[in-house]
């Protein structure tokens, strides 16, 4: 209520109105008396301010008013005591006019008493012969800091240029804390290093580390109350080794004969710091040499000795030719002609007889005549060799293409329709390692019937076994290995395959990985056999350099060898983790070179028509169009917090229990085939089965790690090792991508032997993103209702496919459809149109970059919907696009 009448400053002043608890009003407020002078109303030159209570000192609040007769403290609606009132009474030199000033304390016990209830407020009101006026509102606050962080830093090992990310969440206070950071003690100032900045989280981020950046770091909260320190993150910025050039040959060991010669190198481009990887492979190489020795030249028997001459002499004549001197040998030591007298007596000439003269000019034209016939013997044979060779390699190509086929009309009703069916008298040929021609059976034609436009000729399927004898995949691998490039190239086969391939194309896949490589027929020059491989690599065993906030989002594929002519692209299928959101995402397609540098050869979303490289990107797949071979990645680099990965979630336990342990494990991988594939190898290793239906979480670029828990446990049944409430991932071992999995064990342990029933929640969720939960309810002894969801499908049925096999559209009928709608048709039923109703219209520029757009738009389908397209969709896109000619898809038997 309002004070007492005798603070009052003049019978019938109006009471002061009590504001509602909890009224947020705080500017100053005047109440004049009717018909008094407004100008003399109390003005606040001094109002009272929000302020903080330290520990138990009281705060003073100080209101100051002119003109003022009277001015009293209410404080959460109740008027202050008088007595707790400190007053000072002046006048204003100025105008004379009465001022006063009013001073309270507040203590914390005052405020405490209301604490959890409003917040507490204090307002003070002045009285002048015109009316009163009240200040603005101060709120006083208890301050108070708490001792334990919500997260402190963690010491992590980074690479040299390699971002860092130190998260920090301050304790809760009142004021909040202000967050500093400190290197060794030293304080982290980011406008003096731009390199270091402090986010609104307050986590410390350095975007590429330096050798300096090794250091103990601390994250320092402090307000009015105190201040705190959190545990020191040590942070070591490792360089891994890297090779020297190789230094020249050595001089061989053996200055005559065979020996060895050597060259070396040292790893100390750069040198290994701070427990960075040593350089992998060997610091010397030898090879073989051979010096060839010095051979002394020796003189050959002597000639017989020559008729006796008109001078009355003859000789005979020798050669240093037994052995010839080499390789710096001496030469000869004497004469190589020795001429004496015939005769001691009279010298007598004989001339030559005229038919000797004639028998030796018939002796040299005979060796001519021999010598000429001989070289025109080894130019036609030389020929004949070459036409062989060439017939034998095209023979052998064509023989494996087609197989003889009989063509009938389809329904009358459509005209369109081709018929094609397998004769099944003919025999299929499989081949093992390379490409064989196809045995005929003894019926020369396919059986009549109706069938559709585009049904496949799967009567004459060429196929490559991947279940080669293992000598054979070794053999290949030994040879691959000799190459420098191939070096690091998996020593199994178990993510290998590999065939032989022709102009006919064809396909390998790496099964149950979601990776396969289209070779289109023609891609290869006609003429050639190329051998090419397909390999899937652990992230960890290649060293994929990230730069910044990138992540791995592809597995790690390589197809070879390098360096081979092809002259249409070929098509790279694999899966990716990545939402694909251009907004929120930049992805980029690397490609190692032959030196062993990554580099970016195409940015998704930027591709120009003309480019080498280019990539249609699904919401689970990327199929990547390459005229070069080599290992490829997809990497992205988030734009924003919203761009997500996907993880699958995986919950194994072991089949059979023999002991009071039990353990739940919890895997977190790419949501991509092969990451499955090595999880689910891995488990039926350690005898697990799984006993919920995975789940997929998306994974944000918020640096928020990944927490695991278990919970509502039967505690009369089970006991829970778990010493804190929750596991955590660090959030850099899932974004970088270079660990395919991770995981975490629950342990959990049976009262009883008997105890078999087990009911429990997992909770696994992003802290400040997305989460699931997994209802454990099942029997640990015989309930495997899950064990079927992970069961490996077959893609295929083998690992490579050679020739018309390959492909689920006819190579006739595909040549036809080419033919067709590759030139440009004025009423729009060409290529485009096809591209459209295949939902391909964005990629028009890149199709129309090359010779064939409709063959681009084909293979694309082909590495899309292998092995199970659906033909009937593809065949009603091609027959809506209006061709005049009925007769278009037709093929004869002669044609086939």
């Amino acid at each position: 209520g309002p004070p007492p009448p005798s603070l009052w400053p003049y019978p019938g002043s109006p009471s002061l109105s009590v504001p509602a608890a909890g009224a947020q009003q705080s500017a100053t407020v005047a109440n004049p008396v009717p018909g008094a002078n407004p100008d003399l109303l109390p003005h606040f030159l001094v109002e009272p301010e929000d302020v903080y209570i330290v520990k138990n000192k009281p705060v003073l609040l100080v209101c100051k008013a002119l003109p003022a007769t009277q001015i009293f403290f209410k404080c959460n609606g109740e008027w202050v005591r008088q007595v707790d009132h400190v007053i000072e009474r002046s006048t204003d030199d100025s105008s004379g006019l009465p001022a006063m000033e009013v001073r309270i304390n507040v203590s914390r016990q005052q405020v405490e008493k209301v604490f959890g209830l409003e917040e507490y407020w204090c307002q003070c009101v002045a009285w002048s012969s015109s009316g009163t006026t009240k200040s603005q509102k101060a709120y006083i606050r208890i301050a108070y800091l708490r001792k334990n962080f919500e997260q402190e830093p963690l010491a992590k090992e980074v690479s040299l240029e390699q971002g860092i990310v130190l998260p920090c969440r301050p304790p809760e206070g009142i004021p909040p804390a202000e967050v500093e950071w400190l290197r060794n003690e030293d304080l982290v100032d980011p406008s003096l290093d731009p390199n270091v900045y402090i986010t609104r989280e307050h986590s410390l981020v350095v975007r590429q580390a330096r050798l300096a950046d090794t250091a103990n770091y601390t994250c320092v909260a402090k307000n009015i109350v105190a201040r705190r320190r959190s545990a020191s993150a040590a942070v070591i910025v490792y360089v891994n080794g890297g090779w020297s050039t190789w230094t020249e040959w050595s001089v061989c060991s053996a200055s005559c004969g065979r020996g060895w010669q050597k060259r070396s190198r040292s790893c100390t481009n750069p040198a290994p710091l701070n427990g960075g990887a040593f350089c992998e492979g060997q610091n010397v190489q030898k090879t073989a040499c051979a010096t060839l020795c010095p051979v002394d030249g020796s003189w050959s028997p002597w000639s017989k000795w020559s008729a006796c001459g008109l001078d009355c002499t003859h000789w005979r004549s020798r050669e240093c030719s037994d052995p010839a001197p080499r390789n710096g040998g001496e030469e000869c030591r004497g004469t190589d002609l020795d001429t004496r007298n015939c005769t001691s007596d009279l010298c007598v000439h004989t001339a030559s007889r005229p038919e000797d003269v004639a028998l030796y000019v018939g002796l040299i034209a005979v060796a001519v005549c021999l010598l000429l016939l001989l070289l025109v013997l080894i130019l036609v044979y030389c020929r004949k060799k070459e036409g062989l060779d060439s017939d034998v390699a095209d023979s052998s190509i064509l023989t494996s293409g087609f197989q003889p086929v009989s063509i009938k009309p389809s329904k009358a009703d459509n005209p369109h329709l081709l018929t094609i069916q397998p004769d099944l008298s003919t025999t299929t040929t499989t081949c093992q390692g390379s490409l064989c021609p196809r045995q005929d059976g003894t019926s020369p034609k396919f059986q009549l019937a109706n069938g559709h436009l585009l049904s496949p000729l799967s009567g004459g399927r060429h196929t490559l076994h991947h279940s080669s004898p293992t000598s054979e995949a070794e053999d290949f691998v030994s040879r691959l290995s000799t190459q420098n490039y191939f070096r690091s190239l998996p020593r199994g086969t178990s993510n290998m395959t590999y065939g032989t391939f022709n102009f006919l194309g064809g396909r390998l896949m790496i099964p149950n990985t979601g990776i396969s490589l289209l070779i289109p027929p023609d891609a290869i020059p006609r003429g050639k056999i190329y051998e090419i491989y397909l390999t899937l690599h652990k992230p960890e065993d290649v060293r994929l350099p990230l730069a910044g906030c990138q992540t791995l989002l592809s597995p790690i594929v390589s197809c070879g060898p390098p360096g081979v002519l092809l002259t249409r692209p070929v098509i790279l299928a694999m899966d990716h983790c990545g939402e694909p959101c251009p907004e929120s995402w930049s992805l980029r397609l690397k490609k190692q070179s032959c030196e062993g540098s990554w580099e970016d050869v195409l940015h998704l979303g930027e591709e120009a028509p003309s480019h080498l490289y280019y990539c249609q990107l699904e919401a689970g797949a990327c199929y990547v169009f390459t005229e070069q071979l080599g290992r490829f990645a997809l990497v992205g680099e988030a734009l924003s917090v919203a761009a997500t990965k996907r993880l699958k979630l995986l919950l194994f336990a072991p089949v059979a229990c023999t002991s009071l342990e039990y353990n739940i494990r919890v895997y977190c991988l790419h949501d991509t085939h092969d990451a499955l594939k090595e999880v689910v190898q891995l488990e039926k290793q350690l005898g697990g089965q799984l006993i919920q239906e995975p789940r997929v979480l998306h994974f944000k670029d918020s640096y928020h790690n990944l927490r695991l828990s278990i919970h509502d446990v039967p505690s009369s049944l089970w006991k829970s090792k778990l010493l804190v409430s929750y596991q955590e991932i660090p959030f850099y071992h899932i974004w970088n991508g270079t660990q395919q999995y991770l995981h975490c064990a629950f342990t959990l342990e049976r009262v009883s032997p008997s105890t078999s029933d087990l009911a429990c929640k997992v909770w696994v969720w992003q802290v400040e993103g997305d989460g699931q939960s997994f209802n454990i309810n099942f029997n640990i002894t015989k309930d495997t209702r899950f064990a079927e969801l992970l069961a490996l499908e077959s893609e295929g049925g083998v690992p490579a496919l050679v020739g018309p096999s390959a492909f689920k559209i006819p190579f006739l009928i595909r040549q036809k459809i080419i033919t067709s709608l590759d030139p440009p048709c004025s009423r729009g039923a060409d290529w485009r149109t096809l591209a459209q109703k295949l939902h391909l219209d964005s990629h028009l520029s890149f199709f129309a970059s090359k010779p064939s757009p409709t063959a681009m738009i084909l293979n694309l389908w082909e590495a899309r919907h292998f092995p199970n397209g659906n033909l009937s969709q593809l065949a009603a896109a091609v027959a809506g696009l209006g061709q005049p000619d009925a007769g278009l898809f037709t093929v004869s038997e002669a044609e086939c």
